[in-house]
């Protein structure tokens, strides 16, 4: 960690568990922000000193005024800022003179209003940097801290969280009042809430970064509209994942479109795989509701990662439990058929009505000794990883004995590190009676919601399993032969972007490692006719054109040639066709290949996020590859484990296994082919995109040959 970044953290310290605040605008108004900031403050017995900055009064709340921050005669660590967008600079200059470590902005009328809020905000920003103060802001609802050794609400919100474990980093300030409400109401704790505003200064990097090294903090919540610098969330992320579980959602799932691009990869990379390769290779837990959000987390912050997918399932209900059973299988959970000493335990226990399958239904006069038996007995089958138990409260039996007997059983099963976790319908103090005990279990108020919450942590504790992989180096490639080849291609050209050549292509390729197929140009018939024979038949012959990417769509792509006139017709056919559709000017000849005529076809490609940087693609190619969208992305560079992860989790992955009796294809060798790219994308940013496709992928033992690529260069911004 670089000493810059250590300081900016040793400086959140104030902004989390300052000593002093001061509320500049704290007003003697009942309703007003700067009237319930600083009771907040108060009334939750802040441990340090509270200071209201208010010109126009003595006292607010019985407790002496300051006219500025600069006549408070003692150290202020963190303002809290409640004044109009307009004094907001002046104040700050005061804050920055004082010494004040961390400012909080609350108002608003900055960066989310336009172009003037924006001039402001920079403003500000500014201001702040000049003083080596962090600022929280603006447009945010402020912060609260649980620790009991700091108490502390710096928010508006009348709600303060029980203290537990779980950090959460909001973007909407709005939003962040009902989630607190929904904490609270959950019963779910919180060491802090952070309200982050516009992220002028303090974003969820820098939360991240904090939030690694609390001892208070053992899960951590995101809600996200953007990623601010992704490529710095993404490293730390990585980092922290295996040390603390980060459960993030993420608005904007909805691509408005996808943009109109030149390669297959640029049309396929809709920000939301781009968004979904972030958080599947940080290992961050994605989820797609609040309600999620928290059931993951309660479920993280008090049981044990699972080890595996078995689960099993014991109810009062058939419906519920057969429900569940049913959410479990959708999402890749395994219902195991349960031991027979269980078994045999159960039938001793339960009348002969009950279900003895997985899940078990004990019928709805099961009691509390039963329910806590048969617990027991799930929690010495060896076959079995989770449970869920349901509980359906009938008239004639009391939940909180019920309630009790789950909670006494639940430290061994903590113990003995399976995940347990109860849905207990029709009953709202049940979250209540199940976390006041020594081991807290997570309860559901529907039995479905316990399959979302359980697979999801499963992929995470798979996640924490898998090798983390290295990024190889290989020591054949031509580096510098290849940037000489750049440097001049870019040079020649007065565009900004720039289409290689197939010749320039196949070198560069060459250069890497990469086998691709000999694509010489022709510009005549009987020049190709001539490579064809040099080449050896069955000839494939295409349209060599920097600005028609779909060949086939024009006719331009002619198969399986054998003759030396099939070819003269094959050029003749695409010249005549795209002088019929006027696009004759976008012929540039053809190419000819050797025809590879196994082998599945697969895409590979690379493309560039304006947020994430290169992003490689790999998937079902061919014609098919936008049709399908088979596809999976990945943020470069690759680790040996990412390329092949990437391969296997496609569905054409069954093809390269070997389908219905086909020969597997060798696809360690397209794993490689994977990770050179990603080489090649490392040593030149100037590329753009690129587009393999298709990659035949030959029987294992033979390789792969590339049977079509193309690579766009963009000269660097400084260039002319």
């Amino acid at each position: 960690m670089d000493d810059k970044i250590k300081a900016g953290l040793e400086t959140l310290n104030a902004l989390v568990k300052p000593h002093s605040i001061a509320v500049i605008g704290a007003s003697r108004k009942i309703g007003t922000i700067g009237n319930r900031m600083f009771l907040n403050i108060l009334q939750q017995q802040f441990d340090g000193v509270v200071y209201p900055v208010n010109p126009k009064v003595d006292s607010v709340a019985s407790v002496r005024a300051y006219a500025t921050v600069l006549d408070i005669p003692d150290v202020v660590e963190m303002a809290v800022i409640a004044v109009p967008a307009r004094f907001v600079a002046n104040v700050l200059e005061q804050c920055g003179e004082k010494g004040v470590r961390c400012v909080v902005v609350i108002s608003a009328g900055f960066g989310e209003v336009g172009e003037d809020g924006l001039a402001k905000q920079n403003e500000i920003v500014e201001i702040a940097q000049k003083y080596g103060m962090r600022l929280l802001g603006p447009n945010c609802m402020g912060i609260i801290n649980t620790d009991p050794e700091v108490n502390m609400n710096a928010t508006f919100s009348a709600v303060f969280p029980p203290a537990g474990n779980i950090a959460l980093g909001s973007q909407s300030g709005a939003l962040g009042l009902a989630i607190l409400e929904y904490a609270e109401s959950l019963n779910i704790g919180l060491s802090t809430f952070v309200s982050l505003g516009n992220r002028a200064d303090i974003s969820s990097n820098d939360m991240l970064e904090y939030w690694r090294d609390d001892p208070q903090t053992e899960v951590i919540l995101l809600y996200l509209e953007s990623f601010g610098n992704p490529r710095r969330f993404v490293r730390m992320a990585r980092n922290i994942s295996p040390l603390k579980p980060i459960v993030a959602v993420k608005s904007g799932r909805t691509p408005a479109g996808t943009r109109a691009a030149a390669s297959h990869t640029g049309a396929l990379a809709t920000t939301e795989l781009a968004s979904e390769a972030l958080f599947t290779q940080a290992g961050i837990i994605r989820v797609d509701t609040l309600e999620e959000l928290f059931d993951i987390a309660n479920l993280l912050s008090h049981q044990p990662v699972p080890n595996g997918n078995r689960v099993a399932i014991l109810t009062n209900g058939g419906g519920p439990g057969i429900l569940t059973a049913d959410a479990c299988a959708a999402r890749g959970l395994e219902l195991p058929r349960l031991s027979e000493r269980t078994l045999d335990g159960l039938k001793d226990l339960l009348p002969e009505r009950a279900s003895f399958a997985n899940p078990v239904d004990m019928t709805a006069e099961a009691s509390a000794d039963q329910y806590a038996r048969a617990l027991q007995l799930l929690l010495d089958d060896a076959r079995i990883d989770m449970v869920i138990v349901i509980f359906i409260p009938p008239i004639i039996i009391e939940p909180q004995a019920i309630a009790s007997a789950i909670r006494e059983i639940a430290p061994e099963y903590y113990r003995r590190g399976k995940t347990f976790i109860a849905s207990i319908m029709g009953w709202r103090s049940a979250n209540r009676e199940l976390s006041s005990g020594e081991r807290p279990v997570p309860c559901f108020s529907f039995p479905e919601s316990t399959a979302v919450a359980l697979s999801r942590a499963y992929e995470y504790g798979q996640w924490l399993k898998r090798p983390k992989g290295v990024i190889p180096e290989f020591s054949d490639v031509k580096k510098e032969e290849v940037k000489e080849l750049i440097r001049s291609t870019l040079k020649k050209s007065e565009e900004q972007a720039v289409w290689l050549d197939t010749d320039s292509i196949v070198k560069v390729l060459q250069c890497y490692g990469i086998n691709v197929a000999q694509s010489p140009s022709a510009r005549s018939g009987e020049e190709a006719a001539e490579l064809a024979e040099q080449l050896g038949f069955p000839v494939v012959v295409k349209l060599l054109s920097d600005t028609i990417t779909h060949k086939t769509e024009v006719g331009g792509v002619a198969l399986d040639l054998r003759t030396r006139g099939d070819v003269k017709d094959a050029f003749e056919h695409i010249h005549n066709r795209l002088v019929e559709d006027g696009r004759e000017a976008e012929m540039k000849g053809v190419t000819v290949q050797h025809m590879v005529e196994e082998g599945v076809e697969v895409i590979v490609g690379v493309t560039q996020s304006p947020n994430l940087g290169p992003l490689m693609l790999f998937g079902l190619g061919g014609i098919y590859a936008e049709l399908f969208k088979d596809v999976v992305f990945r943020i470069h560079p690759l680790t040996d484990t990412d390329a092949e992860e990437m391969v296997k989790s496609v569905n054409a992955y069954k093809l390269l296994e070997g389908w219905r009796g086909a020969k597997p294809c060798d696809v360690a060798s397209l794993e490689k082919l994977l990770l050179r790219v990603s080489t090649l994308i490392e040593d030149l940013p100037e590329i753009a995109e690129l587009d393999l496709n298709p990659v035949k992928v030959l029987e294992q033992g033979s390789g792969y040959r590339v049977v079509d690529a193309r690579i766009r260069l963009m000269k660097p911004a400084s260039e002319d």
